[in-house]
């Protein structure tokens, strides 16, 4: 039986309380629409720290742990799987981790990935390693007999890691962003880098290792892009609205076949062979100055 997922997206704030008002009501949805299992965006109950707010000086973390209970509680009743973004809170001084929750059908959280490369500032703006802890674990789980993984936005400039989950027989990954809030003229600048390099990026990724990826992003003001699926031949399988609270639904079919030019040789070249077929000896061939 497929596996059918909801790439969800909604304008993240500051507000843990509103944010989960949000997920709410989009878990509803998705399992009303026949969802196995839901998604969300970067930090989407907990807010974003250097974007959604400032520091985590006074941040209500027994709100956070309140309301994460009660998305637990809500998985469970609908039976519904979800990957959950939120900021998860470390011992002592350390920052938290940026992280997203895997919580099962029954309500349970199985793993837990932590953002791996965290942002750092640049020209005098700050970045995710003044708030945040990275983490340097990948995470794999399975749905309905679907191989799954995760990221967090900037882990999509690695390409090492979507080849690590292909070696792991990963099939489907939810790479969750949170790239809004921005000013104007901000956007401006960064339009180029999700509306052109992250869609170009994920669809490479997809056909590259032939695996779907769920994609989505806050659709808080100012975003330079919205949620979308990509299937395994890396076409747009699905696109939601920009600066728009929506549902994406996208059928994962992993008996189904799709165009891959890299079958024949991509575990030769997982494995470290660099050429197709057979290499010859020959002294033309190994000759390199003459013509």
């Amino acid at each position: 039986m497929p596996l059918k997922i909801a790439t969800c997206q909604f304008p993240v704030s500051r507000d843990i309380g509103r944010n989960f008002g949000y997920i709410v009501r989009q878990m509803k949805e998705a399992r009303k629409r026949g969802a196995h299992l839901a998604h969300f965006s970067e930090a989407c109950l907990g807010g974003y720290a250097g974007v959604d707010f400032d520091s985590f000086a006074g941040y209500d973390w027994d709100a956070l742990r309140q309301r994460t209970r009660e998305v637990l509680d809500l998985a469970r009743q609908l039976k519904l799987w979800v990957v959950l973004g939120s900021n998860h809170l470390l011992t002592g001084r350390h920052k938290p981790h940026n992280s997203l929750y895997v919580i099962s059908d029954r309500g349970e959280i199985i793993d837990r990935y932590d953002k791996m490369f965290c942002t750092k500032g640049m020209g005098g703006a700050k970045g995710d390693l003044d708030f945040y802890s990275p983490g340097s674990r990948l995470v794999v789980f399975a749905v309905k007999g679907v191989r799954c993984g995760l990221q967090i936005c900037h882990d999509f400039r690695y390409q090492e890691l979507y080849r690590e989950y292909k070696k792991l027989g990963v099939q489907l990954m939810f790479h969750s962003y949170h790239n809004g809030g921005m000013t104007r003229k901000k956007k401006a600048a960064a339009r180029d880098i999700w509306g052109v390099m992250v869609k170009a990026t994920m669809q490479t990724y997809a056909a590259n290792n032939h695996l779907w990826i769920s994609v989505n992003n806050t659709a808080r003001r100012e975003s330079s892009g919205s949620s979308f699926a990509v299937r395994p031949d890396g076409l747009v399988d699905g696109r939601l609205p920009l600066h728009r609270a929506g549902v994406l639904l996208s059928t994962i079919d992993t008996r189904k076949q799709f165009y891959d030019a890299s079958e024949a040789w991509r575990g030769r070249a997982m494995k470290g062979v660099y050429h197709s077929g057979t290499l010859v000896r020959d002294p033309r061939s190994a000759d390199r100055t003459t013509f």
